[in-house]
């Protein structure tokens, strides 16, 4: 196994005689006689654990020395000992701004040279170690976290497949509204950060938007497939999804104070609302809507209007924006709508490109 190294640097050879004697016997000792020689020695460095540096030498002196390595992100990664021969003052404290492990004055005794380098080589080691490990369980965690996050994604593609699969729908309308949504968002983090929006609460809310109809599978076949126009008592039925949704979630969700599932929530049941309060089933005005309904309301009505239906044929994606623009599909937030017109060619091109392929997030 290769040795450890330990770094000697000064000037006087006395001194590296005497400490190479302290540690080569369990480490692998480098000279260096100066401070230029010292830099060269740390960049050809392989297994680099202490270095000890005298404070006075020819060419470049041991404060040039912790220069250099303080640029290059050394001091951290590898411990150093300054020994001086002046006394406690204002040479020791610079030492210390440099990040100096500690400092010895000469003349120094060999025992206790050797007892504080082997306790400081243990220290830096023993840190190196645990930032090893927790980088490890880092990137673990991570790991698992997408592994939770695909299974997770893998239930509520299902949960929304079946919505779709019985309402006819393509299959392809639950990636639509996830897509339109983390656009639209993009758009009002980007325009509005007094909304305070973090990339978290984007995927979040992104990732929630798939259950905005899940309560449509607690709607009769009659009214949920009726290829006309609703009556009245239909249309009170159908508006019925947006609490069915909720109390789905309600009963499913163990842990109601979680971020995704107070979207989730928020999305099922409030992406009717509409901002003048005609919306259902709250009849909710303005900023009483929470942002993530908001969101997706705007992207629901959009892809309704560009996707054919068993009561109608697809609008072209210029007029699904004009009817929204103008108030035709009610009234939505004014933030909300400039990110709209703002996302326009965005929101054109998902649908161009869902019709050329199988549209994959």
């Amino acid at each position: 196994m290769e040795k450890q190294q330990i770094l000697i640097v000064d000037d006087e050879e006395i001194n590296r005689v005497i400490l190479k004697e302290i540690f080569q016997e369990d480490y692998e000792v480098i000279e260096a006689v100066d401070g230029r020689d010292a830099i060269y020695k740390i960049q050809s460095r392989r297994n680099l654990v202490l270095i000890l540096l005298d404070v006075i030498m020819p060419v470049m002196d041991g404060f040039m020395v912790l220069e250099y390595m303080q640029n290059h992100n050394l001091i951290e990664k590898i411990p150093v000992i300054l020994i001086t021969s002046e006394s406690v003052g204002e040479s020791e404290g610079k030492a210390y701004s440099y990040g100096v492990a500690d400092v010895m004055h000469k003349p120094f005794y060999p025992y206790i040279v050797k007892r504080r380098s082997k306790n400081i080589i243990s220290l830096y080691q023993h840190k190196e170690h645990m930032e090893q490990r927790l980088k490890e369980q880092e990137e673990e965690i991570r790991a698992q976290e997408k592994e939770i996050r695909k299974g997770n994604e893998f239930i509520i593609d299902a949960l929304s497949s079946v919505v779709e699969f019985r309402s006819a729908e393509t299959g392809e309308h639950t990636r639509r509204i996830k897509y339109f949504t983390r656009v639209l968002l993009r758009y009002l983090v980007n325009y509005f950060p007094e909304y305070g929006l973090t990339p978290s609460q984007v995927d979040k809310i992104a990732r929630a938007s798939a259950l905005h109809d899940i309560g449509k599978v607690g709607i009769p076949d009659a009214v949920l497939l009726k290829p006309g126009r609703l009556t009245d008592e239909e249309f009170e039925t159908m508006k019925a999804h947006t609490t069915i949704g909720c109390e789905m979630l309600e009963k499913a969700c163990r842990d109601k104070s979680s971020e995704f599932y107070k979207y989730c929530y928020e999305i099922c049941r409030h992406h009717h609302e509409r901002w003048d309060g005609r919306g259902y089933p709250d009849h909710l005005a303005g900023d009483e809507i929470p942002i993530s309904a908001q969101v997706v309301s705007i992207a629901d009505v959009y892809d309704a209007l560009v996707s054919p239906r068993v009561y109608k044929s697809a609008f072209a994606s210029s007029t699904a924006f004009d009817m929204i623009m103008n108030g035709e599909c009610g009234e939505f937030s004014p933030d909300i709508l400039e990110c709209f017109a703002l996302a326009k060619e965005d929101f054109f091109n998902i649908v161009e490109v869902i019709k050329m392929f199988d549209f994959l997030e």
